[in-house]
C-alpha cells in the first residue's frame, strides 16, 4: 500500500472518467451484476457502475497500477463488501476471473487511457512537460523502464520502435541523435529525452499543435508496458468470460489501439460470438471536450455478446 497523502488523494478523485454517461448506458446495467472494470483507475468509472449494479451485484477492478488501485479502494470503501481489487493486468483476466471462481460476467469496460494522476506525477517519468526519471511503468514491479529501453536499444531497433508505437515522421533523426547523446553520458530524465527529440527535428517543424515529443513519449510507453499486445490478448479471453446480452465497452485514445479494437470485433463478429453494436467509434461530445479537454481524442466501441 502507498500512502499517497491527502492531497494528493484529492487530487486523483477529481480526475474525471471519460465518456461516462455513453459508457453507463451502453453496459446496459442493472442491479445484480457483475460486472469488471479492467482498468479502474481510480474508480471514477466504478463508483456510478457500482450505484447500479450494487443491489446484488458485484465488481471487480482490475488495474496495474498500484497507487491507482489503492485511490479506488479507499474512493469506494462503501462498496468494499461486493468489490474485488486486483492488482494485475488484464490481459490476465482468465486467470484473474477463475482465481476469484468467477465463470461468467455480465459486461466489461476497458479504458485505455492514461490518467492525469499518472501524468502529472514527476516521479512515473510519463510526461515531457515535467521533470522526472525516465520510468513510464504502469506497474513498478516490472524490470523494464523507459531508461532500460532508450539507453540498450540500439539506433536501428529505437528508431522502429519510434515509428511502429508512435507514427514519429522522424524517428530516424530522433534515433539517430539519441544514441549520440547516450554516448556522452546516460539519457536519465523526461526533460533530457524531451530535449534530444525536439532538437532532432527540423526547426521549421518544431511547432506544430501538440509538443514535438508527444509521439516518443507515446511510442516509447507502450514499449515499456507492452500495451498494444495486451489490448488484443485481453480482448481475446474476455469475449469467452461474457453472458449472452453481456457487453463490452472499449475507449481508446490513439488510431493505434483502436484499430485492434476494430479488429478484434470484426473478427470476434464473424465467428458469430459477438455483435458490434457501434459499427464506427462514438467520440466526446462537444461539451464533455469543453469540460475536460484531455477527453478530445477519445473513441468508444462497443460489443455484445450473442
Amino acid at each position: 500500500m502507498f500512502d499517497l497523502g491527502t492531497s494528493y488523494m484529492m487530487e486523483a478523485k477529481s480526475h474525471i472518467p471519460v465518456m461516462l454517461n455513453e459508457v453507463l448506458g451502453y453496459l446496459n446495467l442493472k442491479p445484480g451484476q457483475t460486472i469488471v472494470d479492467a482498468t479502474i483507475g481510480t474508480g471514477g468509472h466504478s463508483q456510478k457502475i457500482l450505484e447500479r449494479i450494487s443491489v446484488g451485484g458485484r465488481l471487480i477492478g482490475i488495474d496495474r497500477d498500484a497507487e491507482s488501485l489503492d485511490i479506488a479502494r479507499e474512493r469506494l470503501k462503501e462498496y468494499s463488501n461486493v468489490c474485488n481489487f486486483i492488482h494485475g493486468n488484464f490481459s490476465d483476466i482468465d486467470v484473474i476471473l477463475e482465481s476469484l471462481n468467477v465463470r461468467k460476467i455480465d459486461g466489461i469496460l476497458l479504458d485505455l487511457g492514461v490518467s492525469s494522476f499518472q501524468l502529472d506525477n514527476p516521479s512515473r517519468g510519463f510526461s515531457f512537460q515535467n521533470e522526472g526519471p525516465l520510468d513510464m511503468r504502469l506497474d513498478r514491479n516490472n524490470y523494464i523502464s523507459a531508461y532500460d529501453l532508450l539507453n540498450n536499444l540500439n539506433e536501428d531497433e529505437i528508431s522502429t520502435l519510434l515509428w511502429n508505437f508512435g507514427q514519429e515522421k522522424w524517428h530516424n533523426r530522433i534515433a539517430r541523435l539519441l544514441v549520440k547523446e547516450r554516448e556522452k553520458h546516460p539519457i536519465a530524465t523526461t526533460k533530457e529525452l524531451s530535449n534530444i527529440v525536439v532538437r532532432a527535428i527540423p526547426p521549421k517543424y518544431r511547432h506544430y499543435r501538440i509538443h514535438p515529443a508527444t509521439r516518443t513519449f507515446q511510442a516509447v510507453r507502450i514499449a515499456v508496458n507492452r500495451e498494444l499486445e495486451n489490448i488484443e490478448k485481453g480482448i481475446n479471453k474476455m469475449v469467452d468470460f461474457l453472458n449472452p446480452g453481456a457487453r463490452m465497452c472499449v475507449i481508446s485514445f490513439h488510431s493505434l489501439e483502436d484499430r485492434i479494437v476494430k479488429f478484434s470485433f470484426r473478427n470476434f463478429q464473424s465467428l458469430e460470438k459477438i455483435r458490434i453494436i457501434t459499427p464506427k467509434p462514438l467520440t466526446p461530445t462537444p461539451e464533455e471536450i469543453k469540460e475536460n479537454p484531455s477527453s478530445r481524442s477519445a473513441r468508444l466501441r462497443v460489443a455484445e455478446r450473442i
